[in-house]
């Protein structure tokens, strides 16, 4: 991967992205997404956002290698410290788990201010993303799931908007599943959530027999869970 050729799944992030916008990537490691971003005309200009001295360093170096000094900006820092209000139009976040791209979304969401698009890209917990985007108003108007090199990865795209307008009323089953992916129903889909739903029901075989409250508790959540997973694909 270069910034001339990018894995599938971050090319499909880079569609995502709103023509002519200005970015930050979070998380940028080598700045390969940015770069390749601007040279195929997708985005302005855009901010490289990197914590680590290695990748940070790596990034710059990208970006010197490519003449692109003057349209990208690598800046070392935590999560969306390193942009200010209205500063970007839309964030990438890619190839971290969840929780972790939850958590900078909700330490900066002060930064959050005139952007208007999020691209998010999990590599697993994509309903902890869901759920903060519900409590933050942020609309989900895309998702996708890529398989790649025999992984699945989901991309979820989000707008300031009506956070509760796809899931139709199912917001259990759209947290857990993708609500937009759920009424795709791709073949990647289908194969992702057959496995998460065999997997699901061999835990439950082997809790069965738990006696302590918290056991009961994980139980019935992941009961519920495979008969939303089940509804899903039928």
């Amino acid at each position: 991967m270069n910034e001339l050729n990018l894995s599938i799944r971050l090319e499909e992030v880079v569609k995502s992205i709103p023509l002519g916008a200005k970015i930050a990537d979070i998380g940028s490691d080598h700045a390969y997404l940015p770069c390749f971003a601007y040279l195929n005309g997708y985005i302005s200009g855009a901010v490289a956002g990197e914590i680590t001295e290695g990748p940070l360093q790596s990034a710059i170096q990208q970006v010197k290698k490519t003449s692109l000094t003057d349209v990208i900006d690598v800046r070392k820092g935590n999560g969306l410290e390193v942009i200010s209000p209205n500063e970007v139009d839309c964030i990438t976040i890619c190839g971290m788990g969840g929780t972790l791209i939850t958590m900078i979304l909700e330490e900066g969401k002060a930064k959050l201010e005139g952007v208007k698009r999020l691209v998010l890209q999990p590599n697993i917990g994509s309903h902890h993303i869901r759920s903060w985007l519900i409590q933050h108003n942020w609309e989900i108007i895309d998702e996708k799931i890529i398989e790649e090199d025999g992984r699945m990865y989901e991309i979820i795209v989000a707008e300031p908007g009506n956070a509760l307008a796809p899931y139709n009323g199912e917001v259990e089953a759209g947290v857990l599943m993708g609500p937009i992916l759920k009424e795709k129903r791709s073949s990647a889909f289908t194969t992702k959530w057959t496995y998460e739903l065999n997997h699901l029901k061999q835990i439950v075989s082997q809790m069965e027999q738990a006696q302590s409250e918290e056991s009961k508790a994980k139980l019935q959540k992941l009961t519920q869970d495979i008969s939303l997973i089940e509804e899903a694909l039928k």
